[in-house]
C-alpha cells in the first residue's frame, strides 16, 4: 500500500460531499485532480470505494470503513503537529464549536483576535439549528456551544456573552398598517416563522402562546437570512433577533413593529457540558472569553443599547 495523506484528505471531502465536482470546489482543485487521486487511491483496493448509479456517485460500504479510518490517520497526524508546536511553546490544537444560525453574528466577534494571537489553533465551527447544536452537546462532540436558550435538560456550566433582543420586524410599508396597542392584529398579517428545532421558533411560538394570538397565515424558511429577505420583500412580518438586523435597520430596510411584550430578551451563552475535562485551548480559549468578553461587547455590540 502506497497510498498518501493527500489521497485521503481527498477521499473524505469526497464521501463528505457525495460529489467529485463539490470536493473539488472544497479543496480549490480541479475536478481532473481530484478524479487522479481517487483512482490511484483505488487502485491500491480490490474492492470498489465508490459506485456511479445512473449520474450519482455513491459511497461504498467498503468505502465508508476506509473513510473512518482515513480519518482516525490523519487526526493522529494533526495531533503529531499539535505536540510538536506545542514543545516549541506554542499554544496548538483544535477548538470545536456548534452554533445557532444566528449566532453567526456573534460568535466570529468572540474568536478573531483569539485566533489571531494563536496561529497554531485550528477551528471547527458547525453553525446549524438548536436541536442539533444540543445533539452535539450531549454526544460530547464538540468543545462549546452557542445558544440563546439554554437546554434544561443537560448539565452545563455556561458565560454570558451578550444579551440578546427579539423584535416584531416588519419592512419599511409594514409599520404604517399596524395598531401597535392591539395585539389581535398578528392575528391578521401573515408571519414567517424558522424551522421546527430552532431556538427563534421557539421563542416566536411562546410568545404567541402566552398571548393566546394565532397567525392568520404562517410561512416556514430555514435561515434567519432567507427570513430576513422575505420581510423586507414584504412577504410577512416575523419575530427575530436583533443582532442580525444591524445594517437593513439603518438603511430603513426592515422596521421595528412596536408592539405590547417586545423585546423579548434572553442571552447568549458560550456553554459546555458540566464537569467536561477542557482540552489546553478550550482552556485558553475560556479564558480569554472571561477577560475580554466585556471589551469585545462594548467594541462591536454597543449599537444593541440604541433598541
Amino acid at each position: 500500500m502506497h497510498y498518501t495523506l493527500h489521497q485521503l484528505q481527498i477521499f473524505l471531502k469526497i464521501v463528505e460531499n457525495k460529489s467529485i465536482t463539490k470536493a473539488a470546489e472544497s479543496l480549490n482543485l480541479t475536478q481532473p485532480a481530484v478524479s487522479i487521486q481517487l483512482k490511484k487511491l483505488q487502485d491500491q483496493f480490490d474492492i470498489p470505494l465508490t459506485e456511479v448509479i445512473g449520474r450519482q456517485l455513491y459511497i461504498t460500504h467498503f468505502g465508508n470503513e476506509i473513510a473512518i479510518t482515513a480519518q482516525k490517520v490523519l487526526d493522529e497526524v494533526a495531533t503529531i503537529t499539535y505536540k510538536s508546536k506545542t514543545f516549541k511553546g506554542i499554544l496548538s490544537g483544535k477548538l470545536t464549536l456548534s452554533v445557532v444560525s444566528t449566532g453567526k453574528y456573534v460568535m466570529p466577534y468572540f474568536l478573531s483576535d483569539f485566533l489571531n494571537q494563536n496561529k497554531g489553533i485550528d477551528l471547527v465551527m458547525d453553525v446549524t439549528n438548536k436541536s442539533k447544536v444540543v445533539k452535539s452537546l450531549v454526544n460530547n462532540e464538540i468543545d462549546f456551544a452557542l445558544v440563546s436558550i439554554l437546554p434544561d435538560d443537560i448539565q452545563l456550566q455556561s458565560e454570558i456573552l451578550l444579551e440578546n433582543k427579539l423584535y416584531l420586524i416588519g419592512n419599511h410599508t409594514a409599520v404604517s398598517k399596524i395598531n401597535n396597542d392591539d395585539l389581535d392584529v398578528i392575528n391578521e398579517y401573515p408571519l414567517i416563522y424558522r424551522e421546527e428545532g430552532s431556538a427563534t421558533r421557539l421563542v416566536m411560538e411562546n410568545y404567541l402562546y402566552r398571548n393566546g394570538l394565532q397567525s392568520a397565515k404562517k410561512m416556514q424558511l430555514t435561515s434567519n437570512e432567507a427570513v430576513k429577505q422575505a420581510v423586507i420583500a414584504g412577504i410577512g412580518y416575523s419575530i427575530m433577533p436583533i443582532i442580525g438586523l444591524k445594517n437593513e435597520l439603518e438603511r430603513g430596510d426592515l422596521k421595528i413593529i412596536e408592539m405590547k411584550g417586545f423585546p423579548i430578551k434572553s442571552n447568549w451563552y458560550l456553554v459546555w457540558l458540566k464537569n467536561k475535562s477542557l482540552s489546553p485551548v478550550a482552556e485558553a480559549y475560556l479564558s480569554y472569553i472571561r477577560d475580554e468578553k466585556s471589551k469585545l461587547k462594548s467594541a462591536y455590540f454597543s449599537w444593541i443599547d440604541n433598541y
